[in-house]
């Protein structure tokens, strides 16, 4: 069995990882607190220990990939995250996005489309720690109808348009955060839509990024 460590040389990592986050335009503390709290090594498998703190995306399985650091703090920077809000995360992934809403007290139910995926997070590290994650087995597009309405939204891979669902289990004037692909089809733009009282939506475009697709339905 794996033994997790987090060590002084881990620790000191993670705070140059933040200092640089900072330097790229992060200013919320609360996120970057949390993400100096989280040991990513553990999130990787240990053959990537010397490179965990690095600022770049790594694959983790089933054609999958933990985010770049930077993009999980430009995300969460923009969901605007408060203690006990309702937050839904569409692709659990290696659950470090997760872990960070958890760490800034939100309650997170998140959903995984490929099983085997899903199956780890038996596995979760953090399992006693953060009581207030909730994890999923189903198709991100259809969201959690039965545990909505949610204060906020976050998609952590390339939609190919707004879910209509999603906004639907959106609170009036809740937030989502999702990447969607851009006219050349390489590229997402990262949007922050606010749920207006009939229903629509405003929406705000930021900074272009590059995502795994989501795709519709459940992987076996």
């Amino acid at each position: 069995m794996r033994k997790f460590e987090d060590t002084y040389r881990h620790k000191g990592l993670r705070k140059k990882l933040m200092d640089l986050l900072r330097e790229k335009g992060i200013t919320d503390e609360a996120v970057l607190s949390a993400m100096n709290n989280i040991p990513r090594h553990f999130f990787l498998d240990t053959a990537l220990d010397n490179i965990a703190y690095e600022d770049r995306a790594f694959p983790i399985s089933d054609g999958q990939t933990i985010s770049q650091p930077y993009t999980v703090a430009y995300q969460t920077q923009l969901l605007q995250v408060k203690p006990h809000e309702k937050i839904l995360e569409i692709g659990t992934g290696s659950i470090y996005q997760a872990t960070v809403l958890a760490e800034m007290g939100a309650k997170v139910f998140t959903i995984e489309r490929q099983k085997n995926l899903f199956e780890k997070t038996k596995q979760y590290v953090f399992k006693s720690q953060y009581h207030n994650l909730k994890f999923f087995y189903g198709d991100g597009f259809e969201g959690l109808p039965t545990f909505g309405p949610f204060d906020k939204v976050i998609i952590t891979a390339a939609a190919p348009f707004v879910p209509p669902k999603l906004i639907a289990q959106l609170k009036t004037n809740g937030k989502m955060i999702i990447p969607v692909d851009d006219e050349d089809g390489e590229h997402q733009r990262m949007l922050r839509l606010t749920k207006n009282a009939d229903g629509s939506y405003s929406e705000e475009a930021f900074h272009n990024f590059s995502f795994v697709p989501m795709l519709k339905g459940k992987s076996n």
